[in-house]
């Protein structure tokens, strides 16, 4: 089996414990206005590889790893490749790899093969990385271009069967900069018992310079980065400092 993979990084410290090797996959079913990746949307766009391949490859890296480390797969969106997620995850679990998936969760689905491949996933999944995009269904539609429902069934889901889940949170202003939200966003979070770590994302346009070589406007153009003092009572408002329990 093949997958379209847009690129790897031999030593990520930001997208799960320890040193990770990430692969990037390609395709997205999201348009989120803040996305600094519109280049991994297409599916076409990535490079066709064999999950061998990429476990060679994450191999070569693994005496960084320390004891934590590991594969983390982010994108694009991940679970829009899923058979070829799972047999990546079953080689990589094959090789005692600690195994991450970065994930958006929008094409998640309680019914018929979907589901049932993810089953069998989790079985070979570590941890997630989830994002709560927005937590209103009005404005999670108006910022990504599709219902967050499914969503936030997953996050239901996961808790369910006490998977791990880190949750970030893209703070923007004029979009998710807002008490209520973040209130809201905390209260639901407070329904789950498998969150591990809640982080802020400071919202930032780096990615204005893809839109334009890739003639897409770039709706937030005029969007500047939130301030320091409204990450902070980001970070209190959501009790980042609540979950310690990844650094143990």
């Amino acid at each position: 089996m093949e997958g379209y993979i847009h690129q790897l990084e031999s030593f990520g410290c930001a997208d799960g414990p320890g040193s990770r090797f990430i692969i990037f996959f390609s395709g997205c079913p999201l348009r989120c206005k803040f996305c600094h990746n519109p280049d991994t949307w297409d599916i076409t766009r990535g490079k066709k590889m064999t999950s061998d391949e990429l476990i060679k490859e994450a191999l070569s890296c693994k005496s960084y790893w320390g004891k934590k480390g590991g594969i983390t797969v982010s994108g694009g969106e991940p679970l829009f490749q899923i058979d070829f997620l799972l047999e990546l995850f079953t080689k990589a679990k094959e090789q005692n790899i600690n195994t991450c998936i970065d994930t958006s969760g929008a094409p998640f689905t309680k019914e018929g093969k979907w589901f049932e491949t993810f089953k069998k996933l989790m079985e070979k999944t570590d941890l997630l990385l989830m994002d709560i995009k927005h937590i209103d269904e009005e404005e999670h539609i108006k910022l990504t271009g599709q219902s967050g429902k499914n969503i936030f069934e997953m996050f239901r889901y996961l808790d369910e069967i006490k998977k791990p889940i880190w949750i970030r949170h893209v703070l923007t202003p004029g979009i998710t900069d807002n008490d209520e939200y973040l209130e809201k966003t905390r209260d639901f979070i407070r329904t789950l018992s498998n969150v591990e770590r809640v982080e802020i994302l400071p919202y930032h346009g780096l990615g204005a310079m893809k839109y334009k070589e890739l003639g897409i406007d770039y709706v937030l153009k005029d969007t500047e980065s939130p301030t320091e003092e409204r990450v902070k009572k980001a970070k209190e408002i959501l009790e980042c400092d609540k979950y310690t329990k990844w650094r143990e």
